[in-house]
């Protein structure tokens, strides 16, 4: 009887374990058989999406993108393009990369409504397939500096050949409209999506991704001196985006998002200065100008501008200490307009500070540095309120009479005193004219004077 219970009680503690060993088995099935489905769909074509100017973030995220694919094995990489320009320099290494990958590159300008101006342009004729979505545009890549205007003299003359070379050799490399891409850097031409496709300036217009691939289906393409045919219909995508460091260069590069930074910089620090004490001001102005220095080692900038800026300051702050009658506060707000305005004016790029976001920061940060000024000035004039220094022209009331010494009652406190020179009786007022240690020098008060 004890051996048959054991038994029974035996293979009833198995079971639980079997039960478990058979449901991680499934699982691992499971698991595995899901790994294979996602393996087995067809090609897999990548896609990123660069929104915003071009500068050394986006160039090093299209290098990173490009050396994925073809790790993968990737059939393709799409590059959604939707840019007003951006620095040369970017540009430049971003064409070269995209002229020499080792696996074909779509560039499509999209969605409706997007554009490839000015660098924006070279890139998307670098592209093996050139697409463009309905609604969208593609030109006016003329060299200009940092503020918009066009590069005059013998400098600007050579930029502009430069640049129309550039934009040629690509368009040969292609096959596509050498004329176009000279007169869209000559003459600052730009055309809609249909134009682009009817002078060979583009390949496809597509409505969507979907249409795109189905279009690029079958297209021969030279990479890497090799003719490839495309076979991308039916393509898993894989969307990727950029890392964490890269995001914070391409905000920081970003000439509003510098010009804010410094500006906030500058006005944090000196609030610290002129309350010390306060902390936060400081600590704030130390990062944000920080952020603004390192934007400044991204983005090509002026140094006459910014030398312009820091002039500007000193004028303001010394309209607090100096009687100008408001000559060097005018100067200071002159200056600091003039050096925003030039502080991103170069030649290398097509970037710059929105005109009504200057006028504004320089008006409040004017503004609020005069006021600040102000104030300080005048808490520094003021008659001090607390110690010994805060008691003179205090008037209170004779305790023991002062013969010249005594005590009086001064501010709620009782005080050791000198009558100056004179015997003041009991109950009289007295002004608290100096006083000497913890003593205190007092006259005979006007007969309207109150006690406080």
């Amino acid at each position: 009887m004890f051996g048959k219970t054991s038994r029974k009680s035996l293979k009833s503690s198995r079971r639980p374990l079997l039960r478990a060993g058979l449901a991680l088995l499934f699982i691992a099935l499971g698991l595995s058989a899901l790994a294979q489905s996602k393996g087995a769909p067809g090609p897999r074509v990548d896609l990123i999406v660069i929104d915003g100017g071009i500068n050394p973030a986006v160039d090093d995220f299209i290098r990173e993108s490009i050396a994925r694919a073809r790790n993968a094995g990737s059939k393709a990489l799409i590059i959604q393009l939707d840019t007003p320009g951006g620095l040369l320099t970017s540009t430049r290494s971003i064409v070269k990369d995209i002229l020499g990958a080792p696996v074909p590159v779509i560039v499509y300008v999209a969605p409706s409504g997007a554009g490839a101006g000015s660098a924006g342009v070279f890139i998307t004729m670098a592209g093996h397939i050139a697409a463009m979505a309905p609604g969208t545009n593609i030109g006016a890549a003329h060299p200009v500096a940092g503020g918009g205007q066009e590069v005059k003299g013998v400098m600007g003359e050579k930029i502009e050949n430069f640049t129309a070379s550039f934009s040629e050799a690509i368009a040969q490399k292609r096959g596509r409209n050498t004329e176009w891409a000279i007169q869209a850097v000559r003459r600052s031409v730009s055309i809609t999506e249909k134009e682009a496709l009817k002078k060979n300036v583009i390949d496809i217009v597509a409505k969507d991704i979907g249409d795109l691939l189905k279009q690029a289906e079958g297209r021969k393409v030279d990479v890497d001196g090799r003719d490839q045919a495309l076979s991308l219909e039916g393509a898993r995508i894989e969307r990727f985006e950029m890392g964490l460091k890269q995001k914070v260069i391409n905000i920081l590069a970003d000439p509003n998002i510098a010009y804010l930074l410094l500006m906030a910089g500058i006005l944090g620090l000196y609030m610290e200065f002129s309350h010390p004490g306060v902390i936060f001001p400081g600590v704030a102005g130390g990062i944000c100008l920080l952020l603004g220095l390192t934007s400044l080692q991204i983005i090509p900038f002026n140094y006459a501008g910014l030398l312009l800026i820091l002039l500007g300051v000193s004028l303001l702050i010394g309209e607090a200490f100096l009687p100008s009658f408001g000559v060097l506060g005018i100067g200071g707000a002159i200056s600091l307009a003039l050096g925003s305005l030039l502080l991103f004016d170069t030649e290398s790029s097509d970037l710059m500070v929105d005109r009504s976001m200057i006028f504004a920061v320089v008006g409040t940060v004017s503004g609020l540095m005069l006021l600040l000024a102000y104030l300080v000035f005048n808490s520094q004039r003021r008659r001090p309120t607390l110690g010994l220094e805060g008691l003179v022209g205090e008037i209170g009331e004779v305790k023991e009479a002062l013969k010249p010494g005594g005590r009086v009652f001064v501010h709620g406190e009782s005080w050791s005193a000198d009558g100056d020179g004179e015997e003041i009786g009991v109950g009289e007022k007295v002004e608290v004219v100096s006083f000497d240690g913890m003593r205190l020098r007092v006259k005979r008060a006007s007969k309207d004077a109150g006690l406080r």
